[in-house]
Parts: C-alpha cells; structure tokens; sequence
C-alpha cells in the first residue's frame, strides 16, 4: 500500500542485507543499527550504490531515535527480546499507535507498559497472528473496564491455539536428544531462531498467555491453551452465554500486519485468502505441561507477578541462545529457566530502569545456571 504509508524510520540490527534494500525503496529519514561498526558498514553500502545516507544511529539510542521519531504516527514494534522495550515504552507515552509483535514488552514489563498506554489514550494494536485474532473476535464484545469492572465483563474466557511445533509427537524420551536443525524446523510459520525455539518449547505460548493477560486485561485462569496443529484457527473467545467466537486465517503474517495497521479499517487484500477446498480437518489437543514444561514456567511466573515474568524472559533468551550454540542442550531450556525463577524476589517495577537492572540480573544468573546444567547433562 505505497500511496497510503510512507516508511520514515528503520530499525535493522545486524541485517545490512535488508536494511540496504528497504532504505533504496523506501528512502527513511532515520535508520538504526546494532553498533557502530555496522553504521560504517551501512554507510559504506550505501555511498557504493549512490544511495542517499538517512541520519544513521546505532545501539540503544538508535532504537529510541526510530520509535521516537516526531514524523512516526504508527511504530511496529517487532524487535527480538528485550532490546525492543524501552523504545517501545517511549513510543507508547509519546501517544503513538504501537502495533506490537515484539511480546517480550509486556512479559517482561506489561503493568508499566499498559499504564503508560492509559495514560496516552491509545490502545495497543496486537500483531501477534493469536492476540491480532482474540481483538478481532472482541469487537463483538462491550467494552467496560471503569469502576473496577472486567475489561471485557462479557468475556469468559480466550483460548490462544498453538501449533505443538516439531515435537508435538515425539517420544518424550528422544527429546533428551533433541538436534538444532530439528528444533528449527517449524511445521507451519518461518520464523527467526530464538522464535521457533520458543515455539519448540512451547516458551513462546507462555508469553503469548502473559501477553493476553495484559492486553485484554484478563485474569490468569481466563487465558487457556489449547494444541491445533493446522494453524488455521489462530484464537477463541467464549463469552457469558456459551457463544464462542474464532478468526480463521493462512498461517501468513501479512494479514494480522495490515489489520494491525489499518484498524479499525478492514481493508480489501488478494495476498492472503483461506482455500476451503484444502481445509478438510480441524484438530484439537491438550498442551501437556509435561511435554511442554516451559509453559507451566510461564505461567507460574505469570501468577506470582513482580519480577518473575521479566526473569523468564530474560533467562529464556540467554538459554536459547546456549542451545543454538551447542553449549546447552534442548531440554536444559527448560532446567535454566526453572533455577532463575526459583532464585528471583517478585519485587515491584516502578520503572523502566528497574526492568532492565532486573532483565540484566536475571542474565547473569541464567549464564550461571548453562554451565551448570550443561555440566550436569555432559
């Protein structure tokens, strides 16, 4: 939709291959980069092809100069893990839309998240293809939440689906011996690697479910998970009187993306169209927390609040990251996690400097724990 946005701030981290591509096209004032050595770099790609150079920032200013851009009505935060947090926190006080993809925000710190979006008057608009499906659903429920009455008081509950990813039905007894290429390859979605880990342990649905928590400001026991290995039902929501309602759609991104941008406009697309013709079977399990043990952590963490949910996040990334380099393996995710959490005060945020000393605390004893369940394992 080229003569409805305008592209006027970018944030590439370490991808120059796209980046480069997207700045030709797209021409933004502000780019962002991961370091300075990759500013030089793009800078010199750019002069090569005699394209003319955006301001070009780098690190963690970078990200608060894309998300903060006075031109920007409309920020897409879709970052990987926390380093998107404190741009996106800045965008959502400055009263920008924030479509958000980057669910690390809100698990790690959704109270001071949903506060500052109050306070702004506008509502986050979910790109996650589960909670983009749970908003859509919801536009046939009131909307309350004054007096201390439920948000969605007509609402009994949403049900996030999950694919099961690879080891839906692997024994559990092989998963000890788990492969990267295995973990890796998704059924359904084609995703970055910390993600399709996530969605290999299933860590990806608790954040979902801690995610919905705050979104949609449901309590702990609303939210459920249930396994649909089609991903074509992508959420329900039951309501008061027995009614369920689901959004269907292709397990493609592009969808829940302009519905995200273009709300509460539905505008007409030829990219993405469901084919009833293929849809012969809808399938249904339970998400067993024993195959599954990440998501038990998600959401004890979730209940007991506090710092928990950022330590989850926190020790999730650094033990994913230890798999991806043979230093841990696949069911250490889990063990990792499990001694961060057992070690973490719930305490109170009362800033964004006290999620990330928390998020950078949590690291640091999650990098204690690889070597010791990876010394274990061996």
């Amino acid at each position: 939709m080229p003569e409805r946005w305008k592209i006027v701030a970018l944030a590439g981290g370490g991808n120059l291959d796209e980046l480069v591509g997207q700045i030709e096209r797209h021409r933004p004032e502000v780019v962002s980069v991961a370091d300075g050595k990759l500013a030089d770099e793009l800078a010199r790609r750019l002069r090569e092809r005699n394209i003319a150079l955006p301001a070009i920032h780098q690190g963690r200013e970078g990200m608060l100069a894309v998300g903060t851009h006075a031109s920007a009505d409309i920020v897409l935060s879709a970052a990987v893990g926390v380093v998107g947090l404190e741009a996106t926190y800045e965008a959502v006080k400055l009263g920008r839309t924030v479509a958000l993809s980057n669910k690390e925000v809100l698990v790690a710190a959704g109270e001071l998240v949903m506060t500052a979006a109050a306070k702004s008057g506008r509502e986050l608009q979910p790109v996650d293809s589960e909670h983009n499906a749970v908003h859509q659903c919801l536009r046939a429920s009131r909307r309350a939440g004054v007096d201390g009455e439920a948000l969605y008081p007509e609402v009994r509950r949403i049900v996030l689906t999950a694919s099961g990813g690879p080891f839906r039905k692997t024994p559990l007894a092989e998963l000890e011996h788990v492969t990267i290429e295995q973990a890796l390859a998704h059924p359904n979605w084609k995703m970055g690697s910390r993600i399709t880990i996530d969605s290999a342990t299933m860590m990806n649905k608790g954040f979902e479910v801690i995610e919905a928590r705050w979104l949609f400001g449901m309590e702990p026991e609303q939210i459920d998970v249930i396994i649909h290995p089609q991903s074509v039902i992508h959420s329900f929501v039951e309501f008061v009187d027995g009614a369920v309602l689901a959004q269907l759609a292709p397990p493609d991104m592009r969808m829940p993306i302009q519905y995200a941008l273009t709300y509460p406009e539905r505008v007409e697309s030829q990219q993405v169209q469901l084919d009833w013709r293929e849809l012969r079977r809808l399938d249904f399990q339970k998400a067993s927390t024993r195959r599954f043990p990440c998501l038990r952590l998600a959401r004890e963490a979730m209940k007991k609040g506090g710092a928990l949910p950022c330590a989850l996040n926190a020790a999730d990334e650094v033990a994913v990251a230890a798999f991806l380099e043979k230093r841990l393996p696949f069911l250490g995710i889990a063990e990792v996690v499990e001694e961060v959490l057992a070690g973490t005060a719930r305490g109170k945020f009362g800033s964004i400097e006290d999620v990330l000393a928390a998020d950078a605390e949590a690291r640091r004893r999650a990098a204690e724990a690889v070597g010791k369940v990876a010394g274990v394992s061996a």
